[in-house]
């Protein structure tokens, strides 16, 4: 259906015109995730007939010549740690079971007065912090380019249905590359904001101090001429979020890349992690080929204190934390007896999943004494990147060292994470840009990485890039 392969500005565009009626564009992606789903388990909550009931009212708003939302009509997908008024909200925890939302997170709310309608809630990790989605409420989520491989964490369902064609856009977090990862396994666009730019109330699980900077929401899309707008509808204070501030966001339309430095960081150097492959390598050339070509000066960078980029992210997250522990959130209140559970799960019997309950206990019993020396060299690397990209260039990086790995990969190399999480820490924005399909037939890509406040010169980055590169490539074939 072509109305599947438009981005989300378009459709709204063509139902403001007339040329198809939201009911039409809502119906579209119903049938198209009622196809997919079964196979990729992506959306675990739908409300089909009420986004009918909305896209009808959508229709009838526009026959009387009504002001609209510049979303209107046009359907998405909200990752299930976001509120969403009359939809589950667990958070992939047994724990929390049959809890369903009575109102809309900022975010939610934000894009539903734009004219957005949900269609349902997507799949997460348990407690949202892991590599791959899954969880002991939901099961497990596939990627739509291979089934046998995984969508990424924490936001893997929502860029798999947005991947798969079923979504054209979504809301998802990102605290170590929760945005970036998925948008990355999946062929999608994902944008991790600058922290503090978008307000967080409504999602659970929610840090308490520091923290609240690192973790931050954004877009998912399938067309990278969203980012921006659907950005500009989700930032902002809220009067509730205290983390959040006012912010002025660029246009990144107006970015001209001649004479602009943009500075590619081949390989992160992190220990516990690998190198990018050669899919990688290649695509990080071919995406600074592209700025070459539009006259932007183009360098090689990179800072010893990435070495340590795993710890340096432990130990901010570990020190900007003043709530409850991981442990005590999966728990509801009261850390798990690590020892028995991990039993339990060898038999198939934990009300918890592996993952979980190893970063619980190594939250609890890996305490390191030297986390001051890791923090300063944060806020080292952190001048180090500002001095670096100052007000107006980007850096290109691998988003991961490797395509879609497959199910239960991430317990064998865990920390590879780290090449979207250091960023975090740091607290500037990073856009994850398909650049098509590697050798496997699976997406591979690049993420831009601007300066505090410099989002629109990421996304404009994307813009760039897709428009030489193509962008989203529909897994054609690998769900029909």
């Amino acid at each position: 259906n072509p109305l599947l392969k438009l981005g989300a500005l378009e459709l709204a565009r063509n139902i403001k015109k007339g040329n198809v009626s939201p009911l039409e564009v809502v119906d579209a992606h119903i049938e198209r995730i009622e196809h997919v789903n079964p196979k990729i388990n992506a959306v675990v909550a739908n409300r089909f007939e009420r986004a009918r009931e909305e896209a009808i009212e959508a229709g009838e708003t526009l026959a009387r010549g009504e002001e609209v939302g510049p979303l209107h009509g046009v359907p998405c997908t909200i990752k299930e740690t976001y509120r969403l008024s009359g939809m589950p909200n667990t958070a992939g925890s047994v724990h929390r079971k049959g809890q369903v939302s009575m109102e809309d997170a900022t975010a939610v709310a934000r894009v539903r007065s734009a004219g957005a309608i949900p269609l349902g809630v997507t799949n997460i990790p348990e407690m949202a912090m892991w590599l791959e989605s899954y969880n002991n409420v939901y099961g497990r989520t596939s990627n739509p380019y291979d089934t046998t491989r995984h969508p990424g964490g924490s936001s893997g369902g929502e860029a798999a249905i947005i991947g798969a064609g079923g979504s054209p856009f979504g809301l998802g977090s990102d605290i170590g590359g929760s945005i970036r990862m998925p948008a990355f396994f999946c062929g999608v666009y994902g944008h991790k904001s600058t922290g503090g730019l978008v307000p967080m109330t409504g999602h659970f699980p929610r840090g308490k101090g520091k923290v609240e900077r690192y973790s931050v929401g954004g877009p998912i899309c399938r067309r990278a001429k969203d980012l921006m707008p659907l950005l500009r509808i989700i930032a902002g204070p809220d009067g509730k979020d205290a983390d959040t501030y006012a912010m002025e966001l660029g246009d990144p339309s107006a970015i001209k890349w001649k004479d602009r430095r943009v500075f590619v960081l081949p390989n992160l150097g992190a220990r516990l992690s690998v190198g990018p492959n050669l899919d990688q390598e290649v695509a990080l050339k071919r995406a600074a080929l592209a700025f070459e070509n539009k006259g932007a000066i183009v360098d090689e960078w990179t800072s010893e204190r990435f070495r340590d980029a795993v710890l340096i992210w432990g130990s901010m997250l570990s020190e900007g934390s003043t709530g409850p522990s991981f442990g005590e959130m999966l728990g509801q209140g009261k850390e798990p007896n690590y020892a028995l559970e991990l039993a339990l799960c060898a038999a198939g019997m934990s009300r918890y999943t592996f993952p979980a309950l190893v970063f619980g206990a190594a939250e609890k019993f890996m305490k390191r004494t030297d986390d001051d020396k890791f923090i300063a060299a944060g806020r080292a690397l952190k001048r180090e990147l500002h001095e670096l990209l100052g007000d107006d260039a980007i850096l290109l990086a691998p988003t991961h060292p490797r395509a879609a790995p497959k199910h239960n990969a991430p317990l064998l190399r865990p920390f590879d994470f780290i090449y979207t999480g250091i960023f975090n820490v740091l607290e500037v924005p990073a856009t994850a840009c398909p650049m098509g399909l590697g050798s496997e037939r699976l997406p591979v890509g690049v993420q831009a990485i601007g300066p505090v406040g410099g989002d629109h010169l990421t996304i404009a980055a994307a813009l760039l890039l897709e428009k030489e590169n193509g962008g989203w490539a529909p897994p054609l074939g690998s769900l029909d």
